[in-house]
C-alpha cells in the first residue's frame, strides 16, 4: 500500500472518532401538565389512553424495512402494556403505510387518517423524503413524529414535533467514507438516488472521502448525475460511471439496487472488495442474484447490533401478530426505542397529548441525566419516585440533543457472503456535533 493510501486511512479513521459530542441540554423542567409523581390514582384514571400511529413502509421501494420496524413498535407496545400501560391505560396502535417518494399520496392519506383517528404520536417514516412531506402536517396537528430510520440532515432541529432515534447522515457518511478509504480506494463512483436521503448521505460520504485524500469521480455533489426514485433502467448511468475508471462504487438507493447490481454484472464489474451499500439497501438478497454475486460487498447500518434475545422476541411477536418471518432486523431497535420514548414522555408529563410528549421526550431520553433504566417498568417506577431518567434503549443511542437527534450512535459494518446475505463485522461509535 502506498503512502497516500496509508495517510488516507488514518485521516478517515480520525474523522470518525472526532465527530465531537456537542449536544446541549436544558436545566429547566417542561411546563404544563402534572408530572407522573404528582398525579393521584384518580387523575391517572382520568388520563386519555395513549394511541400511537405508525407511518412505516408496507408498500414501495422500502417495503423490506417495514417488517422489522413494525415488529419493533408492536413488541414495545406489548412490553408497555404488560407493565401496566401508560397512566393506567393500555396503549393502542393505529397502523399505517408510508409508501415511498414515488407516490406521495400514500403518506399524505395515512397522515390524515392517523390524525383523524386521534393519535398523539406517530412512529415513522423510514424514508427521509416521506417524512419531509408529512412532518408539517403532523406538527400543525400537534402530533409528535418520531422516526426510527430518517437520517437526512435536513431534519435535524426541524421542530418541536419531530425527533428521531437514528443518527443523521453526518455520522454514517463519515463511517462509510472511512470504510471505503480503509479498503484502499481513492477514485470512487457513486450511484445516488435523487431525494433527501440519497443526496444527503452522498454529500457527507463524499466529504469524508475527500478529507482522506480521495475523490468522487462520478455522482459527486453538483454533478447532476443522480437518478430519480423508482428508476428501473441503469444502462446509461452504469456505463458513464465505469467510464471514469473507479476503483470502488457506492450504491445509495432503495429497491433500485437490484436493477443496479444486475446492470453492473452485465457490464463486467467485479464486486468483491470494491462495492459498498448503506442502510437503504442493506438487505438479504439470497437467490435474487446468482450465488456469490455480492460476496465481499460491505455496507453500513446505523444502530448497535441487536442482541439475540431481542431478535427472538421480535421474531415471536411478528410471527404471532403478522403471520410471517423476519428476514432482517434493520431499524427494529430504533422503532422499539421510539415507541418507548413516546410512552415514557407521556408518563413523565402526566398526559398523553402530543404537546406533552414533545415537551418531555428529551428528558426521558437522558438529556437531564438521571437514573439509568432499560425497561418500561423500571422507568415508570423512577418517574413516580420523582427522579429524572436516562432511558437506555435497544439501539444504543445517546440522549436526544437540542436538535432532537441522538447525541451519539453506533454505525454497524456488515459484509456479504456467497449466499448474498450480510452479517455483522464490527461497529463504530460516533458522536454528533
Amino acid at each position: 500500500m502506498n503512502r497516500r493510501m496509508t495517510a488516507a486511512k488514518g485521516i478517515a479513521f480520525a474523522a470518525v472518532l472526532s465527530l465531537g459530542l456537542a449536544a446541549c441540554s436544558s436545566d429547566t423542567e417542561p411546563e404544563g401538565e402534572s408530572t407522573a409523581d404528582e398525579m393521584s390514582d384518580e387523575e391517572m384514571a382520568d388520563a386519555e389512553p395513549l394511541t400511537i400511529g405508525t407511518i412505516l413502509p408496507v408498500t414501495g421501494t422500502l417495503a423490506f424495512l417495514g417488517p422489522p420496524e413494525i415488529a419493533g413498535v408492536g413488541l414495545a407496545v406489548a412490553d408497555i402494556n404488560e407493565a401496566g400501560g401508560v397512566l393506567g391505560n393500555d396503549v393502542s396502535v393505529e397502523w399505517g403505510d408510508s409508501g415511498d417518494t414515488t407516490d406521495p399520496s400514500v403518506a399524505s392519506s395515512t397522515a390524515t387518517d392517523l390524525i383523524s383517528n386521534g393519535v398523539s404520536a406517530v412512529i415513522g417514516a423510514a424514508s427521509s423524503g416521506v417524512s419531509l412531506s408529512v412532518v408539517d402536517t403532523f406538527a400543525e396537528a400537534e402530533v409528535m413524529q418520531i422516526s426510527p430510520a430518517n437520517t437526512a440532515a435536513d431534519l435535524s432541529g426541524y421542530g418541536d414535533f419531530f425527533a428521531r432515534t437514528a443518527p443523521p447522515d453526518t455520522v454514517q457518511g463519515a463511517a462509510l467514507g472511512s470504510l471505503i478509504l480503509d479498503g484502499g480506494h481513492m477514485d470512487v463512483a457513486m450511484l445516488v438516488q435523487n431525494e433527501a436521503y440519497g443526496t444527503g448521505l452522498r454529500d457527507h460520504t463524499q466529504s469524508a472521502i475527500e478529507a482522506g485524500g480521495g475523490s468522487v469521480v462520478y455522482g459527486a455533489t453538483g454533478g447532476g448525475e443522480e437518478f430519480p426514485p423508482g428508476e428501473t433502467n441503469f444502462g446509461a448511468q452504469v456505463t458513464a460511471a465505469l467510464a471514469t475508471e473507479p476503483d470502488a462504487i457506492v450504491i445509495i438507493a432503495f429497491e433500485e439496487t437490484v436493477a443496479i447490481v444486475n446492470e453492473l454484472v452485465a457490464q463486467g464489474w467485479e464486486f468483491d472488495g470494491t462495492t459498498y451499500f448503506c442502510d437503504g439497501n442493506l438487505s438479504n438478497y439470497g437467490d435474487q442474484f446468482d450465488e456469490g454475486t455480492l460476496a465481499g460487498v460491505q455496507g453500513t447500518l446505523p444502530g448497535a447490533q441487536a442482541e439475540d434475545d431481542f431478535k427472538e422476541r421480535l421474531t415471536t411477536w411478528y410471527s404471532e401478530n403478522e403471520g410471517g418471518e423476519l428476514a432482517d432486523f434493520s431499524y427494529s431497535a430504533e422503532s422499539y426505542d421510539a415507541t418507548m420514548l413516546a410512552a415514557l414522555a407521556a408518563v413523565k408529563g402526566g398526559a398523553t397529548d402530543g404537546r406533552t410528549i414533545a415537551d418531555n421526550i428529551r428528558a426521558v431520553s437522558g438529556s437531564e441525566g438521571g437514573t439509568e433504566v432499560s425497561s418500561f417498568a423500571d422507568a415508570v417506577a423512577a418517574l413516580e419516585a420523582g427522579e429524572e431518567i436516562n432511558y437506555q434503549g435497544m439501539s444504543g443511542t445517546g440522549p436526544l440533543n437540542e436538535a432532537n437527534d441522538p447525541s451519539s450512535a453506533f454505525i454497524g459494518i456488515y459484509e456479504y457472503d456467497d449466499s448474498n446475505e450480510y452479517s455483522f463485522v464490527r461497529e463504530i461509535e460516533g458522536s454528533i456535533e
